[in-house]
């Protein structure tokens, strides 16, 4: 019998929004790395360890019971008392911590030992109050003012911290204990009693404060308290479209990304019921960002629209209105980065929006697009109407930096980014002799990007009526076309070149990116097929996923963050990409390596990226050292997955849902229940007879056509003025 492998990294994550606690197994924060109770930002906790008697407790076992709550088990100690020994592992202490607004904690000592015992607890936490950036970079500098209280009356200790006009306190609130705290030494210490049998008991909350110094009412203890964030994420896993199926993987998989999308919405972005904005994941990325967010509106859209509804309410607020070069911003802009900290509140880094990002903006009309698709909302497209004109304006000002039709990116400010792709980091874009290629450059997928764009917002301005805007639209799309077909494809390598130099020469490194431009519709079948069967190729393909890079490439490391690792949102968009071109078989290659890495990972929980090494019978994946889990897009990318396999399309407006299922051999049936399209809702049933995928509506509540239909490509020539028509 197989042995069954559970990798992933050794911290203890729990998390709610934007608050989480990242521990060791003990349950402990030494403040090393990542460690620490974080919200907005900053660093809240950045130790917190149990003694006794001075000494400390002896860690059992641990793990996390849900996405917001974790369990510790722990035991005493050899300790010398004034009562006498106690031998060690005869006192057994639980911890059971819980994140929602602020973190509690239930602790639990009892007594195993035949005597009576009696030794002081003691609580030791610190706060440094550190930006989520210094966290990050492990350098830290002290500044501003720290000061703690203890009161005897409400046994409270509040630790406050101060910089100029910046300000957060923690306060540690016992709310319920076996025996009377004082604060002692810096430690929070309880003397406790227990006859032999006898449990001892404590509750206790870190209270979280923004710098309002609001004193929220201490409620009843949690553990007999009902906890509305809960509610809110049951209700999110209520409404959202579920499966059933007889693979156990994939099953596990997607209720797993449903709890980590939902406990990933940033609550204080809560715009309206059922419209959210999610982080894009913990610990580095708990913040509105613009890519991640607008990924995760289209992996989503299948499943809830509300997340999509969320990204393109809260960008269109934070869309540039004036150019500043120290943020990268320019008029029409969709942000890259929003940060709350104190570095950004100081002015320190420039995350107040930053805008270093160049496909945003495109994505923001790609998933306008696809919302109207999926909801036929008209008003929709009326209230975005503007954010829309001015993504466009900024693509032709903007974002083509020397008039030539294509987009390139170049950062104006001190502290911007290098790289303005997904692969944002400083070294992830190279040529085919591994060399770092200079700015400005302009990304194959950006290219696709704005080609869809312009499809899509053509699709948009015919639906409101504005038929000469939308077939210049088709005019430029057509154009751009044209131009990448030209500049980008690598006969000799069989796929697009990763990017073009600032000569206009192409940096013809294989890599994942042309994957990209499938989703986006732009390729020649001819070419299409054959980038397919490059991505395949020993040194791209790795078992658990296509490489960002070819392992051929002198850059190459599967280690590293974008130069030779698998990312699984990648993944799933190449997945979908193959599907459009009609290639079932090698999208269903690409959900079944994801889906066999996830089997491994935790509790089913993808992380961000994992390394890219080949798949060995006997191996497993390994994943990135400082890789965030949960992560938004990751987690998203099952349901991209699952699309894929389903060949499905919703056109709201025509009251029209489309599917072409292509069920593998390990997956013999797949039923996706409340798939909401405009005002109505079914349930799909999908299933293989022999070599035949079969499928049918198993409910369907409100009037919509459901029928088969391949997808494809934007055609060259886009006959869409009577569909336009019939959509509005």
């Amino acid at each position: 019998m197989p042995v069954q492998l559970r990798v992933g990294h050794p911290a203890l994550t729990i998390n709610q929004g934007s608050t989480f606690v990242m521990s060791d197994d003990a349950g402990e924060i030494r403040g090393v790395g990542p460690h620490g109770v974080f919200a907005q930002d900053t660093r809240f906790v950045s130790h917190y360890a149990l003694y006794a008697n001075g000494d400390p407790w002896r860690a059992v076992t641990s793990s996390a019971t849900g996405y917001n709550a974790a369990r510790i088990y722990l035991t005493n100690p050899d300790l010398e008392t004034e009562d006498g020994p106690i031998a060690k592992d005869t006192m057994s202490l639980v911890v059971s911590r819980q994140v929602d607004e602020d973190v509690h904690e239930d602790v639990e000592i009892t007594n195993y030992a035949q005597k009576r015992v009696r030794f002081n607890f003691e609580v030791a936490i610190r706060s440094d109050f550190a930006d989520i950036f210094e966290v990050r970079r492990r350098r830290f500098v002290r500044r501003g003012r720290v000061s703690t209280e203890w009161s005897d009356r409400s046994h409270e200790m509040r630790t406050t911290y101060e910089n100029r006009d910046f300000k957060r306190a923690l306060a540690y609130r016992i709310l319920e204990s076996g025996s009377r705290p004082h604060l002692a030494n810096g430690r929070v210490t309880f003397e406790v009693r227990l006859e032999p049998g006898e449990t001892w008991r404590s509750c206790a909350t870190f209270a979280l404060d923004f710098g309002t110094n609001e004193r929220r009412p201490v409620a009843a203890p949690h553990r007999a308290r009902s906890n509305k964030l809960e509610q809110k994420q049951q209700t999110w896993e209520e409404s959202v479209s579920a499966i059933r199926c007889s693979n156990d993987d994939l099953r596990h998989l997607y209720v797993q990304s449903i709890e980590d999308i939902g406990a990933l919405r940033l609550h204080e972005h809560d715009m309206a019921p059922q419209v959210w904005v999610p982080a894009a994941g913990v610990p580095w990325y708990v913040a509105v960002f613009g890519r991640d967010s607008l990924v995760v509106g289209l992996q989503t859209m299948p499943v809830h629209t509300g997340l999509a509804r969320g990204a393109l309410q809260k960008l269109a607020t934070l869309q540039a209105r004036e150019r500043d070069d120290r943020r990268d911003a320019q008029p029409g802009k969709i942000p890259h980065e929003l940060r709350v900290g104190e570095l950004a509140h100081l002015g320190t880094i420039p995350y107040t929006p930053y805008y270093g990002t160049a496909d945003a903006t495109p994505l923001y009309l790609v998933a306008l697009d696809e919302l109207y698709r999926w909801t036929g909302d008209l008003e929709l497209l009326r209230k975005h109407r503007d954010t829309a004109l001015a993504c466009l304006d900024w693509i032709d000002r903007f974002g083509d930096l020397d008039g030539d039709g294509l987009q390139e990116y170049r950062t104006s400010s001190e502290q911007g980014y290098e790289n303005m792709g997904w692969k944002d980091s400083a070294t992830a874009v190279v040529d085919a002799s591994g060399r770092s290629v200079a700015q400005p450059k302009a990304l194959v997928e950006l290219q696709g990007y704005v080609f869809d764009a312009w499809h899509r917002s053509a699709e948009v301005f015919d639906a409101l009526g504005e038929h000469d805007r939308a077939a210049e639209l088709r005019r430029k799309a057509a154009t751009l076309r044209g131009r990448v077909e030209e500049l980008f494809w690598c006969e000799e390598e069989g796929t697009y070149a990763f990017a073009l130099d600032r000569q206009k020469q192409r940096a013809d490194a294989v890599a994942s990116n042309a994957g990209h431009l499938l989703w986006s519709g732009l390729p020649s079948a001819e070419r299409a097929r054959r980038v397919a069967d490059r991505l395949f190729q020993e040194d791209m393909w790795t078992g658990w996923g296509i490489r960002t890079l070819s392992s051929l490439n002198p850059a190459y490391n599967p280690h590293s963050y974008h130069r030779g690792s698998v990312w699984p949102h990648d993944n799933g968009i190449i997945a979908m990409g193959l599907r459009r071109y009609g290639f079932a078989a090698e999208a269903a290659q690409v959900a079944k390596g994801v889906l066999d890495a996830a089997s491994c990972f935790v509790s089913y929980r993808l992380p961000e990226l994992y390394a890219g090494i080949e798949r060995r019978a006997d191996g497993f994946p390994v994943q990135y050292l400082d890789a965030n889990v949960p992560q938004a897009w990751a987690a998203g990318a099952v349901f991209h997955l699952v699309r894929a396999l389903l060949g499905l399309r919703a056109d709201a407006p025509l009251g029209l849902l489309t599917v072409d299922p292509a069920l593998p051999d390990w997956l013999p049936d797949l039923a996706l229940e409340r798939v909401h399209v405009g005002d109505a809702t079914v349930d799909l049933r999908v299933w293989r007879e022999g070599e035949r995928t079969r499928w049918d509506v198993a409910r369907q509540e409100g009037k919509l056509e459901v029928r088969q239909e391949a997808w494809a490509p934007w055609p060259a020539e886009e006959p869409q003025a009577e569909k336009a028509k019939a959509r509005a």
